[in-house]
């Protein structure tokens, strides 16, 4: 179930159809008023935001921009529905350049619905996190793409040339690498990686057979963001990856409230 978080200051017959239909469509929707501290509490990843624009949600600046803030940090795409001049203010403090749709009043609340759902679709499948696999073995290649797939877009190097040509390229969210590899190792890999300012900072989770302590120790020294073995159930493998980027983003939804929580005291 996706969920969109509706912000709304009126309570007529079309901000209700709303509601209704995109609960018919089997959406999770969180209904709030223009306020930043009723913005703060809703915890739930969000798929995507609609603005019902009135001269009462208008007026309400520092909302909106607090809601702004959190759909750039968060990545999440936002809509609007209104009469042209109510647009027209909300767009003085959030931009065009980042609402994704606007529908002027009359609309068609269905044909409007049919929009939002098939945009949210398309940008979730951009949005999946990019995995880049590093390993020699064309086999265990498959098989952590087949364990990936379904929620990453998983890319292939078996080799250091080939991992380092697509990093050169392309800015994967993780990288999962072997340890042990002919003529260049997971080791001298990792190496080449952090010592290449433009991507230094990618993350690197080994995935290995070998579960030797000297071998361990010194993945540890090279400070990756995990250690996983090849032995470990499929499922757990994901589960680990899924737990990382869970972390990573609960990491970043702290900072940016700890941050609006000092622009709240200014």
């Amino acid at each position: 179930m996706k969920t969109i978080l509706f912000m709304t200051e009126a309570n007529n017959y079309m901000s209700l159809s709303i509601k209704e239909r995109l609960e018919n469509a089997a959406y999770n929707v969180i209904t709030v008023a223009a306020d930043i501290d009723a913005v703060n509490q809703v915890k739930e990843p969000l798929d995507g935001i609609l603005i019902f624009a009135n001269d009462k949600l208008s007026s309400q600046q520092q909302s909106l921009a607090f809601l702004k803030d959190r759909a750039v940090m968060e990545d999440i795409p936002i809509f609007m529905v209104g009469d042209t001049e109510d647009i027209k203010t909300v767009n003085t403090i959030i931009p065009k350049n980042l609402i994704q749709q606007e529908f002027v009043r009359p609309v068609n609340v269905n044909n409007m619905l049919e929009s939002i759902d098939n945009f949210i679709r398309q940008y979730n499948i951009k949005l999946k996190k990019k995995i880049l696999v590093v390993d020699d073995s064309g086999t265990e290649l498959r098989k952590a793409k087949e364990w990936l797939e379904n929620k990453y877009n998983v890319f292939l190097a078996n080799s250091a040339a080939m991992a380092i040509k697509y990093l050169a390229l392309n800015r994967p969210d993780l990288v999962l690498l072997d340890y042990e590899m002919p003529l260049c190792n997971g080791q001298q890999i990792m190496e080449m990686i952090r010592a290449e300012t433009e991507f230094s900072d990618i993350p690197v989770i080994f995935l290995t057979n070998t579960g030797n302590k000297d071998v361990v120790m010194k993945i540890k020294e090279l400070k990756p963001e995990g250690y996983l073995l090849k032995s470990m159930e499929p499922s757990q493998i994901v589960k680990s990856v899924d737990a990382y980027f869970e972390k990573k983003k609960e990491n970043e939804i702290k900072h940016f409230s700890n941050s609006q929580s000092v622009f709240q005291r200014r």
